[in-house]
């Protein structure tokens, strides 16, 4: 019960949402979640933090950044998913995904920004 609970936690908040969305794409820098939802890095971090405890997405470390994507293991949650992000707006999903894109295509020319905490590229 306690898992189904957390499932539908993570399901019920809309940055959570628009954050799965941009992982239907592909893996995904903390970075580069930070920009698309044009949220602080903390925010984002608690949102992948009740994701990942839902058992939604997976991580993984190089080096100092952390890289999300779906987890695609569990095919309940998986199909549970799809059917409630196919309700996220997509006008909001097409802004996320131009800032993304925006975002990816301004560190395509450079290595990782310690500066700024970013990694390079996708």
């Amino acid at each position: 019960m306690d898992e189904l609970l957390s499932l539908f936690k993570a399901l019920s908040d809309e940055t959570r949402l628009r954050i799965v969305k941009l992982l239907e794409n592909g893996e995904l820098c903390v970075c580069h979640l930070v920009a698309a939802v044009d949220m602080s890095q903390p925010k984002v971090s608690f949102h992948l933090k009740v994701l990942k405890e839902a058992g939604l997405v997976k991580d993984r470390r190089e080096g100092k950044w952390m890289y999300y994507r779906l987890n695609e293991s569990d095919l309940f949650k998986r199909l549970l998913f799809l059917s409630v992000a196919d309700r996220v707006g997509q006008a909001e999903v097409a802004t996320d995904r131009g800032r993304l894109d925006a975002f990816v295509a301004s560190r395509a020319e450079g290595s990782p920004d310690v500066a700024t905490g970013c990694c390079a590229g996708t």
